[in-house]
């Protein structure tokens, strides 16, 4: 098959120049259609099958920019279009914001063709195994596409769930897979799907779709890597053994994953986020790698999706700490809220013991383990009983002045007694009073980039404690609130004749006003009352810039 490629330029002598020396023919591709002008250019493609766009970015009336924009606002079936943006040495914060546009290459004048050539080349090679994926999609009827397919899913489930210590089950398995005698490395890949669209009904035909899709994306993906064991998971989840890797294919096999969102993206418009563990010794080191990457994905969602991480130092920091602040401490504090204090006390001493058990082990360790547990507990208690600070101070001065691990201990249990009683008094005002505290502190502060772990830490808060509460408060995810927020104001500052675009996309968190104008038009279309001439003032507005 053919690529067929789109150039616009007002200058047609630019137009003629590719046309005549670029090789598209030998690189696969079909004569250009060309266009003189953005609005030209959008009738072409609402006619014709374009894959490939090539636009310059400074032209009169609607500038390369402009045009990306309304493509990606206004034609669901260019999603997918790839775009190389020509440009001068002083237009490149203009090239900055097309690539946040989705752009996928650009190239800066003076042109040379031996550039152009190796961009085209690149498109095509991305383009082919997108339609590779497409094929297999079609296909997901099959319920079985090979045997080697299942055994692999069962192999890294067997892994995941902890039995490779079953000597047995291993040597079949080495049997059955020709696994190398020797494990001197192995990574964890964990492909996961972000959460759906709100609102979105439950479809279980659409959950098998998206499971099989990409766990199929993820093998033609990783396709042809030695030592690659692939299996699902989960309904929203993929999982990647790589053995004994080589360094260019470790390198190689990063490369593949940004291309891989793009099609789960395109394909099922669904965000995938994925996570690259650290490096383990042998068998037994997949189930702790895989929990670690599974907390990392967890953690990097309170954030939004569709990021590529990995795990450092200082996520396996992070991750030492999430046991007990995110399992063990919930967990406790779940016990007293139920008035099992008993237990909570029992969960509490196992977590000691297995402190004191590892060697060496500071007391100055000690007392943090004891004040980490008090300041977890403090954040979620806070407020809930007259003179908790004061109580607070008094147990912090009573850690400092401990000179040894029974005494923390003791320390501890008191205060957890303590935080019993006073969990469990209803206090509906103080909740309500803190939410619309970090409502107005949003509502301040629309033109910042805020986490949820930052608005956490404004205000003493446990970040996952906050989420919850401000849901159960506000029946809406601080993300969404916040996104609300910038859409009423921006509206507000939009109806000012003297404002320019690019200042209102400023005052309310957008990096760019391009990306400002085609969330404004895809989230509060036209059809929305009151909004239809707000679009027409944004449309002059983007005119007048």
């Amino acid at each position: 098959m053919m690529i067929q490629a789109l150039i616009v330029d007002d200058e047609p002598l630019h137009i003629q120049g590719l046309v005549r020396h670029v090789g598209w023919e030998r690189l696969g591709y079909a004569p250009p259609l060309t266009a003189e002008s953005g609005e030209e250019a959008l009738e072409l493609l609402g006619d014709m099958d374009v894959d490939v766009l090539i636009t310059d970015v400074s032209m009169p009336g609607m500038t390369g920019i402009e045009l990306l924009a309304k493509c990606r606002a206004d034609y669901p079936k260019l999603q997918s279009l790839h775009t190389l943006m020509i440009s001068g040495f002083d237009e490149f914060e203009f090239v900055q914001e097309a690539i946040h546009l989705g752009a996928k290459a650009y190239v800066l004048k003076p042109i040379r063709t031996e550039e152009i050539e190796e961009k085209l080349a690149a498109f095509r090679a991305a383009i082919e195994k997108r339609e590779q994926i497409e094929r297999e999609t079609r296909a997901l009827q099959d319920k079985l596409t090979g045997s080697l397919d299942v055994l692999q899913d069962r192999f890294v489930n067997d892994l995941i769930e902890g039995r490779s210590e079953d000597a047995e089950l291993m040597d079949s398995w080495r049997r059955l897979l020709d696994l190398p005698g020797e494990v001197r490395h192995l990574r964890l890949f964990l492909f996961a799907y972000d959460r759906q669209e709100r609102g979105a009904p439950a479809d279980a035909r659409r959950r098998i779709l998206l499971a099989d899709g990409l766990w199929k994306a993820v093998k033609i993906g990783l396709s042809g890597w030695e030592g690659t064991y692939v299996g699902k998971t989960g309904a929203s989840e993929t999982a990647v053994v790589h053995l004994n890797a080589k360094p260019l294919d470790r390198a190689g096999m990063e490369k593949q994953l940004q291309f891989m969102q793009e099609i789960i993206r395109e394909q099922y418009d669904a965000s995938v986020t994925i996570g690259v563990s650290r490096d383990g010794d042998g068998w037994e080191d997949v189930p702790p790698l895989y929990k670690e990457a599974k907390h990392m994905l967890a953690k990097a969602r309170l954030g939004g999706g569709g990021r590529i991480l990995y795990f450092d130092r200082a996520e396996a920091e992070e991750y030492r700490e999430y046991l007990l602040k995110e399992e063990e401490v919930p967990e406790m504090i779940r016990l007293l809220e139920r008035g099992e204090d008993d237990q909570a006390r029992v969960m509490f001493d196992l977590a000691f013991e297995r402190l004191l058990a590892r060697e060496p082990v500071s007391f100055s360790y000690v007392q943090a383990f004891g004040m980490g547990i008090i300041s977890e507990l403090a954040k979620i208690g806070s407020g809930k009983e007259d003179g908790a600070d004061n109580a607070n101070i008094l147990v912090w001065q009573r850690l400092i002045d401990c000179t040894g691990a029974g005494e923390v201990r003791e320390a501890v249990l008191d205060y957890m007694a303590r935080f019993s009683r006073s969990i469990k008094r209803e206090d509906a005002a103080p909740q309500h009073n803190l939410i619309r505290r970090i409502a107005d502190y949003i509502a301040a502060h629309l033109q910042d980039a805020m986490t949820v772990k930052q608005l956490a830490e404004q205000f003493h808060l446990n970040a996952s404690y906050l989420s919850v509460l401000f849901k159960k408060e506000t029946g809406r995810t601080i993300s969404d609130y916040v996104q609300d927020a910038r859409m009423t104001r921006a509206k507000e500052l939009l109806r000012d004749p003297n404002v320019k675009i690019y200042e209102v996309a400023a005052q309310v968190g957008f990096q760019t006003a391009a990306y400002f104008t085609y969330l404004f038009k895809k989230g509060r279309g036209p059809d929305a009352p009151g909004i239809s001439r707000l679009c027409q003032i944004i449309e002059q507005k983007v005119i007048a810039c």
